[in-house]
């Protein structure tokens, strides 16, 4: 069944007028003249769009038809931020925000991810991860047959259409993959590690998205559709940064086959380093300095903690955590004043910085930099 959400022309007057728009959804049916039957939503597109990195979404707002389960699937609460967003990152060079609308997945559902995420058996045959026979030893099991997919991440990008509707223009992928396959030699033991390589990772990556992409097509309303699919590597369960994508590829309207490979080079490390690479190493010193210069200020200031986002091997974003142990309105306001222009001193412009200043009651403060701009935001939180 083909699915179109109608955009009323009223909205706009009904904005300009101070009315509220209904949100209530009107349903309608296609004439008999049509192959088959649609189902029609009456929708609301905002006139607001935050930045261009950002797509709009429509109203009212769709939950994933797989909700939940990324919560319990993916480690840490970075690499499920991460995974979600970068492959919204990764979409805008297939999908521009100009033209695409978001929603979350649809065509995936609860029950249809868990079937794919299973091992592959007799009672689960759709399972893209590798059988295991119940009696396998465990640790020959974590070194020839471990979980690769952890998770399947589905977002959907509209379009609009000339008759003032919007249809399913895209869907991309995530998939989500272990790089530790994390095991127990007997029933509440002892937990233990089997870190998959890379070269491993890849590859079984690349063959399950070209299964998923044959599932896909098998659906009548998803054979003309192009789909991203996106791979994702989970850091550790006891990391503080996110993993990030590696490659994603392309499959055409149309075509069961996916495109050719590209390679994505993107990083989240934290600072400070004791040991750095020679890749981060300017970085770590600029950091270990804007740590002094918070010490001078305050001699009982305890720690800082910064994490950057490289692409292509540069320095893209660095966002740093600042917990405060003193309390008192003007203590705040000075330290922020001056934590502002130990930033402007210390790290370039090419960069977007983002500092939290923390204490036990809560956010204290928020400094915003974007890369080029001569003056950051700051904001004193109850003040």
């Amino acid at each position: 069944m083909k699915r179109f959400r109608w955009i009323p022309a009223m909205v706009v007057v009904a904005m300009l007028a101070g009315c509220v728009p209904s949100f209530r959804e009107n349903k309608e049916v296609v004439g008999p003249n049509q192959e088959s039957e649609a189902e029609v939503e009456t929708t609301i597109i905002p006139n607001m769009q935050l930045d261009d990195n950002y797509y709009k979404t429509l109203i009212p707002y769709k939950e994933s038809a797989a909700r939940g389960l990324v919560v319990s699937n993916i480690y840490t609460k970075y690499d499920i931020k991460e995974a979600e967003e970068g492959l919204m990152r990764i979409s805008q060079n297939e999908f521009g925000t100009d033209s695409y609308y978001f929603q979350e997945g649809q065509y995936l559902d609860s029950e249809t991810v868990g079937n794919w995420l299973a091992r592959k058996s007799a009672k689960k045959p759709e399972g893209l991860n590798p059988p295991a026979d119940e009696g396998m030893d465990p640790v020959k099991r974590a070194k020839e047959a471990p979980i690769y997919l952890a998770h399947i991440i589905e977002q959907n990008y509209l379009k609009k259409t000339r008759d003032d509707k919007v249809a399913l223009g895209g869907i991309s992928i995530g998939l989500a993959l272990n790089s530790i396959y994390y095991y127990q030699k007997e029933q509440y033991g002892e937990w233990y590690d089997e870190p998959i390589p890379q070269e491993q990772l890849e590859k079984k990556g690349k063959e399950m998205a070209e299964e998923i992409v044959r599932r896909l097509r098998a659906r009548a309303e998803l054979q003309d559709i192009p789909i991203v699919i996106a791979l994702f590597k989970q850091e550790a369960r006891n990391s503080i940064v996110p993993g990030t994508y590696f490659a994603y590829s392309v499959a055409k309207p149309g075509k069961t086959e996916l495109g050719q490979w590209i390679a994505i080079d993107e990083k989240y490390v934290s600072f400070p380093m004791s040991n750095p690479e020679d890749i981060y190493r300017d970085t770590n010193t600029k950091f270990l300095n804007f740590k002094q210069d918070i010490l001078k200020y305050f001699s009982n200031y305890t720690n800082v903690i910064g994490k950057g986002f490289y692409q292509n091997g540069q320095l893209v974003k660095l966002s740093i955590e600042v917990p405060i142990q003193f309390y008192g309105t003007t203590e705040i306001i000075g330290f922020t004043q001056y934590l502002t222009g130990t930033l402007m001193k210390r790290f370039p412009d090419s960069i977007d910085i983002e500092v939290s200043i923390t204490s036990i009651n809560g956010p204290e403060a928020l400094i915003l930099k974007d890369r080029d701009d001569k003056e950051p935001f700051v904001h004193i939180y109850e003040y």
